[in-house]
């Protein structure tokens, strides 16, 4: 296990040396960050000053280097807008993603996988052909107009929801649904998928040859053995609802890290989207071995030697 988590460790190392590597390319391509940042009426005598004050005269690669090992001591600089320590930003905004992301993914495991089970336990009945029509719905619409269509109805409509804002619960309620409904209907053609697969194995029907109630076959035997695709699948879920709710945070005025990605993005505030932009490597890189590690409880034919 001490060997297996080594390795993971060096590859995740890797993993977000190249991820940093790419944004920061990406990023010195999108333009100057003088030409935003600075105002319309400011000098070239003005702007000179601000690049040379943020280090963007020099060199491509001296900029680089810098950037690598300041990275490496936990470091990304200050932000160009807020002047303040850029991975401090992204924490601050953290807890509200968690909470966010963590009441979508709740969404996504109590409908997603019993919706799936009951297709698969069901097929060619009502049940199943409604639960492939929302899992189409959930995948061909855009988050952006779902979310809009929610707010417009609970929010707008009915008046049941407010339509924006963090705050208490009922604020809550539209922005998980959103950005968990995608990811729902992704994990319940997955499950479904699987307990088909599972239910049409040979050892299914010697349960239910051997007599075992319909349930224990079903659930028992059937989804415990459906788990692994399913865990996976949870498992890069939610890494993106943690990484990917930018388009929902910026619809329902979520202060999260997502919405403050799009604010940097914009303003070229390039050590906030840096930040950003590691956060949610580091945040998938461990959920993934979190996942790996998972298998070999819920799977004891794997070993990690």
């Amino acid at each position: 296990m001490a060997g297996y988590l080594a390795r993971r460790a060096v590859g995740a190392l890797w993993a977000l040396i190249g991820v940093a590597t790419f944004v920061f390319l990406i990023l010195h391509l999108t333009g100057d960050p003088a030409a935003v940042m600075m105002p319309p009426e400011a000098s070239a005598a003005e702007i000179a000053a601000f690049r040379h004050a943020q280090g963007f005269d020099r060199p491509l690669i001296e900029q680089f280097g810098s950037f690598v090992a300041s990275a490496a001591r936990g470091d990304l600089g200050l932000s160009l807008r807020h002047q303040e320590p850029a991975m401090a930003l992204a924490l601050e905004r953290l807890p509200a993603t968690i909470e966010l992301a963590g009441s979508a993914f709740l969404i996504v495991v109590l409908v997603g996988v019993p919706a799936g089970v009951l297709s698969a336990l069901r097929p060619r009945t009502w049940i199943d052909y409604a639960a492939r029509v929302i899992a189409l719905v959930g995948q061909s619409a855009p988050t952006y107009w779902i979310g809009l269509m929610l707010i417009l109805l609970f929010a707008v409509r009915l008046g049941w929801t407010p339509a924006s804002g963090i705050g208490g619960w009922r604020n809550l309620i539209l922005p998980a649904a959103t950005l968990g409904f995608f990811s729902t209907a992704k994990l319940m053609r997955l499950t479904r998928s699987a307990m088909l697969e599972v239910l049409s194995a040979d050892y299914m029907r010697t349960a239910r040859a051997k007599g075992l109630s319909f349930a224990r076959v079903s659930l028992g035997h059937g989804l415990r053995n459906a788990w692994l695709p399913i865990v996976t699948q949870l498992g890069v879920e939610l890494g993106t609802l943690l990484s990917g709710a930018i388009i929902t945070e910026t619809v329902f005025a979520w202060p999260g890290v997502g919405r403050l990605a799009v604010q940097a993005v914009f303003e070229r505030d390039f050590p906030v989207v840096e930040s950003v932009v590691l956060l949610a490597a580091t945040i998938f890189v461990l959920l993934n071995l979190v996942v790996d590690l998972l298998y070999a409880v819920l799977d004891p034919r794997i070993r990690y030697a």
